[in-house]
Parts: structure tokens; C-alpha cells; sequence
């Protein structure tokens, strides 16, 4: 496409991040977290956001060849500095119910060739500081989105020069979050209708547990009592009802934290702060991963799951068909937040409160008796594919078909 015609899919795709991501409303004022490469796409978002009211815009940038700079000069105790500001302002912003809107565009290979432990230790660090703002989930409105950087564009399209791949993964961008669409709102109004009849039909049969088939893959995943499932949408306590991942494909919810047993092989690699996880496995037994093994990058997995005492259990479980649109683009997108959608996914360290029937209202123990996991990660793997088959398990034992060769067993 032309400059032209490029601006203004840029600006549709800033008008459905505000209209149906954020759902942004008058009076509010809006931070978003990006990459100094994504400036283009945050100078069209802050025009959506002004035009649809909002009072103030606010951009926390962030360069990635410092943060590589960092971990390859800074003395190595220095990695777990974080100052108390930037804290403050996250505090600041969604105290007040405020907006939030991350841009995930990162380069996988950012991190390629440091040291594991350096990584585990900072990401540590900076979970456990993030810890305070915890206490204001589901208070505001939040959506995560991408732009087509230029080092993560290569990744996925290595033998194009730098241009064309970054045009490629645009096209790529805007096909999988219905942009090239003629009124790309209306479209994503009724890919939200579709979702949320899943969501109804699985509410209503009130599963025990689900059990997995795949190659690679044997594992059961018990559901607790007050779970319920969600797709789409998030209605938030400043009353908002927002679409949180743009693109989003998925229908989930939470296992129980102590449930989990079988072992499961991930179907495409996760990105761990610029580091790649490939080929790999977990073994769970009682709701805990007790083995790790993977071609590349087991060591930075492990170091994951030691975060903290409940790292290595269990927050999310999401079911996604193998025919989704970005599935069939038949690429790895090397970015969760696409690749997520792409397929089947669980998601180890902490549960979303609105998993649970009353959640939003429960506190930390509250939630833990009810079998939602705490702790300071969440970070989902892709386990589907279309190998992949899923039973829940009714009360009395039953297995009935919720997927077969990695689409729905039902109609909605």
C-alpha cells in the first residue's frame, strides 16, 4: 500500500484501540508504554484519544538497545535498581481509573546471549516492585496492541529486507485485528457477539475439569467451583467495558492452582524478555511443575518458575481454535500477544481475579481458598494445535468433546 493508504489504516487501527480496546470515555487521561519505534502509531492514538475526550495523553518510552546496553555494561547487582517514580506514576494513573494502553512490538532476540541468571534476577525485581500497583487490578481499563517494529518485522520475515518485512508484518497486524475490514468496529463488534456465545455455552456446563490429548501432551486441569469463563470483554470497576488484547481469539479461564497433573508440550516458542524458549515441556503433579526440559532456553524457563513460591503453578487456561485467522497465516508472530491466538494456551504464575465469580471483590486469601493462584508472573505458552483434543469433565465423570483436531466440538 501507499503512504497514503497506510496513514489511514493507522488511523483506523488508533480508533478501534480507543473505541472498542479501551473503550476510552471523556474526562479520562490515558498513559501508554511503547518503544520510541512505535511514535507513529502513538501520535495517531493520542488523536483518537483527544477526539474521543480525553484530557490528557501521557507516554512512558522506553528504548531497547538501552535496556541491552544495560545488561551488557551495568554491574551486574545494579539490575534489580528500579527507582520508586516509576512506580508512582503507574500508581497515580490507575488509582484514579485512568486508561492504560501497552504496545507490545519488541524484539524476541533482544536479550539473546545474556546471561540467565542476570535476566531471572531483574525480571524478579521488577515483578516484586510492580507488586504495590497490584492492589488496583480491574480498576481501570487497559488493552495491549502492536506495531510492526523493524527488529521484530525480521524475525519473522528474515530474508526480506528491512522495508518489505515491515510491511509485510503491517499487513500481517492489521489482517489479524480486522483493520482491512470496511468498518473494522462494526467487525470486531461481531467477532465479540461469536466469542461470548462460547463463553455462555461452556458457563452453563459448569465443568470439574478439563483433560488435554495431544502429541506430547496427557494432562488434567481441574477447575474450581466458582470458576467462569471469559472471552472479549472486561467490564472494569470505573465501569467500562473494554476489549483488553487486540487481537483476542480466546475463550478462558483459570484452573485450580493445586490441580494441575500430566505433562504438557508447548507448540510454539515463548519469548522471555528478548530470550527464546523452544521445544519444550512441563511436567505438573499436584498443581506444580516438577520438570523442565527444553532445546533452548530451559534454564531461563526455570529461573521463571522460581520466581516466586507460586510461579510454578497454574493461572490460566484458554481455548482457542486452530482455524483462527492467525493461526492460518501460518507463521510464528515470536510476540504472545499474536501468537496466543494463534492457538490453545495455558499461562503459569497468576490467575485473573475475574476467573472467579465474585473475584474482582475477594481478597488475596479469599481468592487462594477458591483456588486462584497468586504470584508476581503471568506469562502464557501455546500448547494447541491441530492435533490437539479437549474433554471436560462433568461432576459425575463424564468426558464430553469441547475440541477435536484443534476446532470446536460444539455449535454455539
Amino acid at each position: 500500500m501507499n503512504e497514503q493508504e497506510f496513514d489511514a489504516m493507522l488511523a483506523k487501527y488508533a480508533d478501534v484501540a480507543i473505541e472498542v480496546g479501551l473503550n476510552l470515555r471523556k474526562g479520562q487521561r490515558l498513559m501508554i508504554q511503547a518503544i520510541i519505534e512505535d511514535a507513529p502509531f502513538v501520535r495517531k492514538v493520542a488523536e483518537s484519544a483527544y477526539k474521543a475526550g480525553a484530557v490528557y495523553v501521557d507516554i512512558l518510552w522506553t528504548d531497547e538497545r538501552l535496556t541491552r546496553i544495560r545488561f551488557e555494561t551495568a554491574e551486574p547487582e545494579s539490575l534489580t535498581e528500579i527507582p520508586n517514580w516509576s512506580i508512582a506514576r503507574y500508581e497515580e494513573y490507575l488509582s484514579r481509573g485512568d486508561a492504560l494502553l501497552s504496545i507490545a512490538s519488541q524484539d524476541p532476540d533482544l536479550l539473546n546471549g545474556i546471561n540467565p541468571e542476570l535476566i531471572g534476577k531483574s525480571m524478579k525485581a521488577r515483578a516484586e516492585k510492580f507488586e504495590a500497583v497490584r492492589k488496583y487490578e480491574n480498576q481501570y481499563n487497559w488493552c495491549v496492541v502492536s506495531t510492526a517494529s523493524p527488529a521484530w518485522a525480521k524475525k519473522i520475515f528474515p530474508d526480506a529486507p528491512e522495508a518489505e518485512a515491515q510491511s509485510k508484518l503491517w499487513e500481517a497486524i492489521f489482517n489479524s485485528c480486522r483493520i482491512d475490514t470496511p468498518n473494522p468496529v462494526e467487525a470486531w463488534k461481531n467477532h465479540i457477539t461469536i466469542l461470548l456465545k462460547y463463553k455462555k455455552y461452556l458457563n452453563a456446563k459448569k465443568y470439574t475439569a478439563l483433560h488435554y490429548t495431544a502429541p506430547g501432551t496427557d494432562l488434567t486441569l481441574g477447575l474450581p467451583e466458582k470458576h467462569q469463563w471469559m472471552a472479549a470483554e472486561s467490564t472494569f470497576k470505573n465501569g467500562i467495558t473494554g476489549t483488553v488484547n487486540l487481537p483476542t481469539e480466546e475463550v478462558f479461564t483459570l484452573p485450580h492452582k493445586d490441580k494441575a497433573d500430566g505433562v504438557v508440550t508447548a507448540s510454539r516458542p515463548l519469548n522471555l524478555q528478548g530470550n527464546l524458549v523452544e521445544d519444550f515441556s512441563l511436567t505438573f503433579e499436584n498443581g506444580r511443575v516438577v520438570k523442565v526440559t527444553a532445546r533452548k532456553g530451559e534454564e531461563i524457563l526455570q529461573k521463571l518458575i522460581e520466581t516466586d513460591e507460586n510461579a510454578g503453578r497454574l493461572g490460566e487456561a484458554a481455548l482457542v481454535p486452530n482455524s483462527s485467522p492467525i493461526s492460518q497465516r501460518g507463521h510464528l508472530f515470536y510476540n504472545t500477544l499474536f501468537d496466543e491466538n494463534a492457538a490453545c494456551h495455558i499461562a503459569l504464575g497468576n490467575a485473573y481475579r475475574d476467573s472467579v465469580v465474585g473475584g474482582t471483590e475477594m481478597s488475596k486469601e479469599e481468592l487462594l481458598s477458591h483456588g486462584a493462584n497468586q504470584s508476581l508472573i503471568h506469562v502464557d505458552f501455546m500448547i494447541g494445535s491441530a492435533e490437539m483434543d479437549i474433554d471436560g469433565v462433568t461432576a459425575d465423570g463424564t468426558h464430553e468433546a469441547i475440541m477435536r483436531k484443534g476446532e470446536w466440538a460444539f455449535n454455539v
